[in-house]
């Protein structure tokens, strides 16, 4: 018997939204916010919500969501609100099972890696399909989000003060590494100082953004070298390097020779 996945999807708001299910859920809900902030019911009371704060509710917990005005304004100067986050409402035997498995705070700060993600977009995805969805790849999507929440939590539980946010940096660089961004981002994400973002990021894993990037890069392409077609000024443009002099100036530097030398020994 298959779990049932009644809605999935990302959702972002740029204007005041309230919902509030007093009488408590019928479902569980779990949500993960992305961007921004809101204000949520937890153990009965209204607390801040922001990027990283997972939300887990099981059925009979009352729900109340708010997004207000927030520091972004229009044209008019008029505050405006903004969040995002991926949510999704579902039932079944196996969640009942899951849950059941270890106490669940209805709040939990993780860090939210491109994996996880991944997992839930794959989801939103299969909820979205034009054909008849294929509930038996719903039911495994959200068994596998689930136990991908589960080591969320756990990774989190290890980690402190400074090693969390760290993390967060390191998990920013991960997903944005194919494109172009700036140290500046970097520390706008984890909410510090341009300067105490590269003096913690150094402090914790031994290297500087700056030489983690570029071999997170360096990675991607090696990849694309080895499993694709992809013509080598291609690769350079997707995996982060502006252009094939510079990644062909980067690659010999750590390798001692060039791409398309590399590319024909892995043939």
């Amino acid at each position: 018997m298959y779990n049932d996945v009644m809605l999935c999807s990302y959702s972002y708001h740029s204007h005041p939204f309230q919902v509030e299910y007093s009488e408590g859920l019928s479902t569980y809900l779990f949500r993960l916010q992305t961007e921004g902030s809101c204000e949520a019911l937890v153990n009965g009371r209204m607390e801040r919500i922001e990027a990283g704060d997972l939300l887990l509710f099981k059925p009979g917990d009352p729900y109340e969501l708010n997004i207000v005005a927030g520091s972004q304004t229009t044209e008019a100067d008029k505050p405006q609100a903004s969040s995002g986050d991926y949510f999704v409402i579902c039932n079944g035997p196996w969640l009942d099972e899951w849950w059941a498995r270890k106490e669940r705070p209805q709040k939990t700060k993780i860090v939210s890696d491109e994996r996880l993600l991944s997992i839930w977009r794959a989801l939103v995805l299969e909820k979205r399909r034009f054909e008849q969805e294929d509930r038996e790849m719903a039911d495994y999507l959200l068994r596998s989000l689930c136990l991908g929440l589960d080591r969320a939590v756990a990774t989190q539980s290890v980690l402190h003060g400074k090693s969390f946010i760290a993390t967060r940096m390191k998990n920013f660089i991960d997903e944005q590494a194919g494109g172009p961004f700036l140290i500046q981002d970097v520390a706008s994400h984890v909410g510090l100082s341009v300067s105490r973002t590269v003096h913690l990021f150094k402090e914790c894993f031994g290297v500087t953004i700056i030489q983690y990037t570029q071999d997170v890069r360096l990675s991607m392409a090696m990849e694309r070298m080895k499993f694709s077609t992809m013509p080598l000024e291609q690769i350079a443009e997707t995996c982060g390097f502006g252009s094939y002099s510079y990644f062909y100036r980067i690659f010999r530097r750590q390798f001692g020779m060039s791409p398309a030398v590399y590319r024909e020994q892995q043939i």
